[in-house]
């Protein structure tokens, strides 16, 4: 279950009930290429029983999307412990809490991915750091989302890449019908959620039938 330099993936996060999960997920067929999510929203809803839910019923990477803003280390052992192949903090946090997080990350053998939501200079954020992380989100967050004129922000792509190696993921009103478009800009990783029926924001209704959904969504992807 490593992550690739070389290929693309597509990430589905759960944001709601452990039902939506077992209603869902078992119509998502294995694919190395996809990624499976537990959101925020649903890991304060279920708990690390949730994580563990997820971790019983998929057996690709499972990430664990629990925006640590500080106590990284024990985050990081509950995240483990409840079998995430990976982890996020919040690239606000302070760069002591980054730095403990990555290392923590790297001592539990998951990946540590740094959440950028509301940085206005991800690269500047992260120079200071003593170690870079596995992968770096650009996100537009879910309540940015009611704002038309606010884009997720692909340029930062680019100035990433003019000094880190690490893989990038984009997240913020993408649906299924344009995710090459995450791609087109550069991304390698793009996170689709997957809404209920009183969401707002845009992504994957949880209604679909995922097992005709899912077989387009590869196609973008690509190998």
């Amino acid at each position: 279950m490593d992550l690739d330099t070389i290929k693309r993936y597509v990430q589905i996060a759960f944001n709601g009930s452990a039902q939506q999960v077992r209603r869902v997920l078992p119509q998502i067929k294995y694919d190395p290429r996809i990624i499976i999510e537990a959101g925020t929203p649903y890991i304060k809803r279920t708990g690390m029983a949730g994580v563990s839910l997820i971790r019983r019923m998929w057996r690709g990477l499972v990430v664990a999307d629990i925006k640590v803003t500080d106590g990284a280390v024990k985050e990081v052992m509950f995240s483990a412990a409840a079998g995430a192949n990976a982890a996020t903090v919040m690239g606000s946090a302070p760069v002591e809490t980054l730095d403990y997080f990555v290392t923590y990350c790297k001592n539990h053998n998951i990946y540590s991915m740094i959440d950028m939501l509301g940085v206005d200079n991800p690269l500047r954020k992260m120079l200071p750091m003593k170690s870079k992380p596995d992968v770096i989100v650009i996100h537009k967050g879910r309540d940015e989302e009611s704002n038309k004129r606010t884009l997720i922000r692909y340029k930062d792509i680019a100035k990433i890449r003019s000094k880190y190696s690490s893989l990038v993921s984009v997240a913020g009103g993408l649906d299924y019908l344009h995710v090459r478009k995450a791609y087109f800009n550069g991304a390698d990783i793009a996170i689709l959620n997957v809404t209920e029926p009183d969401d707002p924001n845009v992504g994957i209704p949880d209604r679909s039938n995922f097992r005709q959904i899912m077989p387009a969504i590869l196609n973008a992807v690509g190998n």
